[in-house]
């Protein structure tokens, strides 16, 4: 399949919703995990050696991830906003880098003001942060794939 994406968290807070995204995203096609000001001193929760086959890369500052995004590649935001796109009748761009929220506050306004798409999983409730991210992958998976 052509094209690559990345996902990752924003201010994550929570070291077991990276281990968990991390275990996804090697399941589901990622190229790579990355975190934004991380607030966890280590990720201790990767029970399957993700490590091993998929990077996970920091950066200090979304200023920093934002320099760092790759040529004509898509930031799009996982987020509850007004506008966002409802996930079902999204279609996802070959080269794409999905950034959620932090658990406890969402996107920063700074990243929403840079995301190319702003995307969101209907659902009755707010989802736990890594669940969001493993909809979010398997969704890319599976309308890639039907193309």
């Amino acid at each position: 399949m052509r094209g690559y994406f990345g996902i990752g968290i924003e201010h994550t807070k929570n070291v077991i919703n990276v281990g968990t995204l991390w275990r996804s995203a090697q399941s589901l096609g990622a190229s790579h995990i990355f975190t934004i000001g991380r607030r966890y001193r280590r990720q201790a929760s990767d029970t399957t050696k993700a490590w091993k086959h998929i990077p996970l890369f920091h950066f200090d500052t979304f200023a920093d991830f934002y320099e760092h995004l790759p040529h004509d590649c898509r930031l799009v935001g996982v987020e509850i906003l007004p506008g966002a796109r409802k996930l079902p009748a999204y279609v996802h761009p070959e080269r794409a880098m999905y950034l959620l929220g932090a658990e406890d506050h969402g996107l920063t306004n700074e990243a929403v003001d840079r995301c190319h798409d702003l995307i969101e999983i209907p659902s009755a409730y707010c989802l736990n942060v890594s669940t969001a991210g493993s909809i979010i992958m398997y969704d890319r998976q599976t309308k890639r794939a039907a193309t």
